[in-house]
């Protein structure tokens, strides 16, 4: 396994830490992806993982594509406030 596939693997496993107030950024992924519903969007903490599952399914994208999403999501969002 060369290098970039062990820090693809690595990223694949670092856990995702949701910043800011999630009802306006999921707010803005429900403009962005109308095909997501609330229960797609539906936020625990200690939960993460399984909302990752969801939107991996939902818009066909692999976990690394999700979180970039959301990244880019809460970017916006903190540009905004």
């Amino acid at each position: 396994m060369d290098n970039a596939d062990k820090q693809g693997e690595r990223k694949a496993n670092e856990p995702f830490k949701f910043k800011g107030d999630w009802s306006k950024q999921s707010s803005a992924l429900k403009d962005r992806f109308p095909q997501l519903t609330n229960d797609d969007l539906k936020f625990e903490n200690g939960k993460e993982s399984e909302l990752l599952k969801r939107l991996e399914t939902k818009l066909n994208k692999n976990r690394n594509e999700i979180i970039d999403v959301l990244k880019t999501n809460q970017e916006k969002i903190s540009k905004i406030v």
